[in-house]
Order: C-alpha cells, then sequence, then structure tokens
C-alpha cells in the first residue's frame, strides 16, 4: 500500500515540477518548447483512467452541459451550437461567466483537465449580440486581400476571447464547386489557389509560429489574444454531386487532391491546431467513416498532430437513418481517426457505448492514447492549463470601433461592380453627393439580418427569398453590384464605394453563371459561357478624383433621382 502511495506521490511530484518548468519558460520566453508540451501530456495520459480519457474524447452542448456532468463524466469540450446561448440577447460579460462556470467544474474533477469551450465564430463573433460581423466568405474571396484576411483573424479572436472562448471552429475552407450548394457562402471561391490564400486567416486567429516551427505541430501564440482554429470540412464538402448538402463527392483522388484537400496542407503547415470532418462522403464512403484519408492521408501523409474532431451528430450520420447502428457508428468513426466527437447531446451513450468497444478489443487502447494525446497537446499549446478562466479585460474588445472599422474596409474591398449603365461615357457610379433623396428600395435594404446572412446569432440566420436569377433583368438594370452577405458595418461600408469615396476593388470569387442548367460549370471547364466570369469586376477610377464634402443618404419611398435595388 505504501509503495503504492509513493508511486503516485511521485507521479503528481513530476507532473507539478513539469508545470513549474512550463510556467518558467513561458514567463521568460513567452513560447512553450514543443519536448515540454510532449513531457507534459505524457505525464497526464499516464496517470488517466479510461473513462477519463473517453471523457476527454466527448464534446457536448452547452444545454446539457450541467456540472454534474462534467465533473462525473471527465467532459473534455463543450459547445455552443447555432443560436445556443446563455439567454436571450445575452451580453458579452454573461457568455464569459457562463464558460468560466464550465471551467470550475472541468477544475474540480480528480486531475483537473480544463475544458475546451468552442464556438462557430465563422464571419466575427457571430454568435454574441453587439460583436462584430464581418463578410461572409463569400465577400472575403472577392477582395482577395490575405493582410485583410489575417487583421479579421486577430479581431475575431481577440473578441472570441472576450467572451472567455478558446476555440472557433473556423475558418471553412472548402472549396465550392457548384452554386446549387446552399452553404457556397461559406466558402471562399470555386478556385483552389483562392481558397488558399484566403486561408491565412489562420495567422490571425492563432499567431504566426517562428520559423523554426515544426510542420504538423499546433501552434497557437499571443496568449490569450489568439484562439485554438479548426479548418473544415475535411474533405471534398465542396464539390458534392449537384451542389447537394452532405452528398457525394464524386471524384478521383488527385482531382480530389488537387482541388480540395491542398488548402489542408497550408493550414497544417501553419500550424492550424483542429480540424473538422465534413458530412459528406468521398465515392460513397462517409468521411467520418474514411480510415484512409483521415488516418492515412492527414495524420501521415500530411504530418497533422492536432486533433480531428467530428461534425454536430457527424457520428450518427454515419448511418441512414442517423443513429441507426449508433454503436457501429463510433466504432467505425474513432477507428478512422475522429479524436474529439461533437456528440453533442447523447454523451451517456457514446461514452458507454465507446467504453465497451475499447474494453472488447474493437477499439484498442493505442487509438484512445493517440486521440486523448492530441486533445491534451492543444490544450497544453494554447495555454489552457495556465490560463483557463476569461480575460475580464477584452469584455471591452467585443463590438470594438476599431473592429467595426475593419469590417467596414472589409466591405468596401469585398464590393464587385458588375454593369455601370449602358454607355461607358455615362456611367451611372459614382453617385453623386448632391443628390437630394435616393431611394433605398428592396427587403433587404433596412434589414441587418438580411445582411449578415446565415451564422448570425442562429444557425440559419434570418430565412430570405430564394436567389433570383438575374438575367432576364439585367439589361433593365442601370448598374449593378455584388454586395454578398457584408455583415454588421453593411450600409457604411457599401456608402463608402457607390459615392466615390473609395474605388470598387472587388473581383468574382466564382463563376457567375447564366441558367441552372449549365451548372455545374467552373473556370476552365469546356463550353464555359457565363453571365459573368470568374476574376470579373469593374472599376469606376475615382482614386485620383478629387471627392467632394459628404451628403446625407436618405432612406425613403419618394421619388428620386437615383434609384438602387437591394
Amino acid at each position: 500500500m505504501r509503495s503504492k502511495m509513493k508511486m503516485k506521490m511521485k507521479g503528481f511530484l513530476h507532473y507539478v515540477l513539469l508545470l513549474l518548468c512550463h510556467l518558467l519558460f513561458v514567463v521568460t520566453t513567452g513560447e512553450t518548447p514543443k519536448s515540454l508540451i510532449e513531457d507534459q501530456v505524457s505525464s497526464l495520459l499516464s496517470r488517466m483512467t479510461l473513462q477519463e480519457k473517453i471523457g476527454q474524447m466527448t464534446q457536448v452542448d452547452r444545454s446539457v452541459a450541467t456540472p454534474d456532468v462534467l465533473r462525473d463524466f471527465f467532459i473534455g469540450s463543450v459547445l455552443n451550437g447555432g443560436g445556443s446561448s446563455p439567454a436571450p440577447n445575452a451580453t458579452p460579460l454573461m457568455w464569459a461567466d457562463m464558460v468560466d462556470g464550465f471551467q470550475k467544474s472541468a477544475l474540480s474533477t480528480r486531475l483537473g483537465i480544463p475544458v475546451l469551450y468552442g464556438t462557430d465564430a465563422v464571419h466575427g463573433h457571430n454568435n454574441v449580440v453587439g460583436a462584430t460581423i464581418f463578410p461572409h466568405n463569400v465577400g472575403l474571396g472577392a477582395a482577395r486581400d490575405e493582410n485583410l484576411m489575417v487583421r479579421i483573424g486577430k479581431a475575431t479572436a481577440i473578441e472570441v476571447r472576450g467572451t472567455g472562448i478558446p476555440y472557433t471552429f473556423a475558418p471553412c475552407i472548402a472549396v465550392c464547386r457548384d452554386p446549387r450548394w446552399g452553404r457556397c457562402y461559406e466558402s471562399y471561391s470555386e478556385d483552389t489557389e483562392i481558397v488558399r490564400s484566403m486561408s491565412k486567416i489562420i495567422l490571425g486567429l492563432q499567431g504566426s509560429p517562428p520559423r523554426n516551427h515544426t510542420k504538423g505541430y499546433p501552434y497557437v501564440g499571443r496568449g490569450m489574444r489568439s484562439v485554438v482554429g479548426s479548418a473544415k470540412h475535411y474533405a471534398g464538402d465542396g464539390g458534392t454531386d449537384g451542389g447537394v448538402n452532405e452528398y457525394n463527392t464524386i471524384a478521383s483522388y488527385n482531382d480530389l487532391f488537387k482541388i480540395h484537400m491542398r488548402p489542408y496542407i497550408d493550414v497544417i503547415a501553419m500550424g492550424v491546431s483542429t480540424i473538422m470532418v465534413s458530412y459528406s462522403s468521398w465515392n460513397g464512403v462517409k468521411m467520418h467513416a474514411n480510415p484512409y484519408l483521415i488516418n492515412q492521408v492527414l495524420k501521415q501523409e500530411m504530418g497533422f498532430q492536432g486533433f480531428v474532431i467530428s461534425d454536430w451528430e457527424g457520428v450518427d450520420r454515419i448511418s441512414s437513418p442517423p443513429g441507426l447502428y449508433y454503436k457501429e457508428s463510433v466504432k467505425a468513426a474513432v477507428n478512422a481517426g475522429i479524436d474529439m466527437v461533437m456528440v453533442p447531446y447523447n454523451y451517456n451513450r457514446f461514452i458507454t457505448d465507446l467504453m465497451d468497444l475499447v474494453v472488447s478489443g474493437e477499439v484498442p487502447m493505442s487509438r484512445i492514447d493517440d486521440a486523448v494525446t492530441r486533445i491534451l497537446r492543444v490544450k497544453f499549446i494554447s495555454g489552457l492549463f495556465q490560463r483557463p478562466m476569461a480575460d475580464r479585460t477584452l469584455l471591452r474588445m467585443v463590438g470594438h470601433k476599431k473592429h467595426r472599422e475593419l469590417a467596414r474596409e472589409a466591405v468596401r474591398k469585398s464590393l464587385v461592380l458588375l454593369k455601370n449603365g449602358k454607355d461607358k461615357k455615362k456611367p451611372m457610379l459614382p453617385l453623386s453627393k448632391n443628390a437630394e433623396r435616393i431611394l433605398v428600395a428592396g427587403t433587404h435594404a433596412n434589414d441587418i439580418g438580411y445582411q449578415c446572412g446565415g451564422w448570425t446569432i442562429t444557425w440559419e440566420g434570418t430565412p430570405g427569398n430564394t436567389t433570383t436569377v438575374i438575367e432576364p433583368y439585367i439589361g433593365l438594370m442601370e448598374g449593378l453590384v455584388a454586395a454578398w452577405l457584408p455583415g454588421s458595418e453593411a450600409g457604411k461600408g457599401i456608402a463608402d464605394v457607390i459615392f466615390g469615396d473609395y474605388d470598387f476593388k472587388g473581383k468574382l470569387p466564382r463563376t457567375w453563371f447564366r441558367r441552372v442548367d449549365q451548372l455545374p460549370m467552373n473556370y476552365g471547364d469546356p463550353h464555359y459561357d457565363p453571365l459573368f466570369p470568374l476574376g470579373y469586376g469593374l472599376n469606376t477610377n475615382v482614386s485620383s478624383r478629387k471627392k467632394p464634402a459628404r451628403s446625407r443618404v436618405i432612406s425613403s419611398s419618394s421619388t428620386s433621382q437615383s434609384a438602387l435595388s437591394a
């Protein structure tokens, strides 16, 4: 008995010594060496029970994350689904209080492992009322500004951290090849190279790794001003047949890799910490149950050393109907290489089934240890053990004026001018600032919900009409501007450009088709005959003109000198 006590005490003292060394190194250098992190992970893993390990692999929704659940099941991660919040119109302070409450419960467990709280901050901290909402990815793909992406990533990270949250399920690096896909607005472009360029947002979210950083190893810098990122959805989510959501991507491995997987190589090199798997299938095999693409390609060949997370109930959806063969789905997903499962509600069944699978040998203990090693690695790298609670000094940064100015800049750069008058000698834009009245019409004109789109407070945002095919009407239009889903600073950013304070800079991030029967149609395809091609965008050459004083823009239903359709 005494020898066992001595062994436990020795292990505990070893862990404390490692933690003290870690704190000393961080204080003196600002970074944590890889060797020290791996020692900490190994030491902690060696003292964990099977139940504690499986708990770390479990992510639950905030609505079921009671103190008892977090303590009794050793839950490793909590999230809020779209529309899930502490209270209606919850303030940033209420969010921080909620997350800190979860942390207190986790820290009270035997080993005191903090939870990794995650949220979908996909165009700003879009679940929080009052946060800055940036243009959706389709608009940022039109801007094509890498520096802008890094700055947006930094601003988003600070606002997310301001509510005590250390993890965002972003960026989405899908390459949308068919605009019929309902989530195409979450994709930067149909062009892989544009998506690769825009993926540099990860450097803003997580920080820029040093030159000697080990490729494939996760990196989170800048302390409490960075968050853990998650590139998604691996792989081929934007290439499904007919653009059907969560469907089947039919492609050779070479085409899948060339079009859809190359952005993942880039973000892995930039130190992305987690990668989320797609609901979709590749040639009939569900991505959540694809050991070749996850274990072999992603982890071994690409060298990814962070953790792989499922999508919301992604394991359930391996079977049809979802959840029918749940235990078999858990076995398939974990053995395929998924490390953390976004359950998000039925945690008891998941934990029980996975424990049974390990005891029976159907899921090897080595697979569990690999998954938990990866999860703990990210928690140590992100500083979660040293700083688990919210930094309340960052609360004031949520919706900060500087961030809103940045969002306004992003709106300006994302606008694409598609038509500017029937006569080139008499352009419609920029509009005159001397006009006494300007009519702003249409359902989107005075509705911030429409202007922000999905993933804004709720998952689907504010519902609106289906997309209008514009070809029959384009001849009747004097001017046409693609403004995408510009976010909270839409009005000011658009006014900046249409009144000539700034020029139009945006270029189409995807092909604008004429008819639905042309789809799918991407740049370089045979018989490419779009209404507007990829990369199209006019400008008004206002940069060298003298800009007159600003005038007031009036929204009115009365007769106007200029009319814009919103």
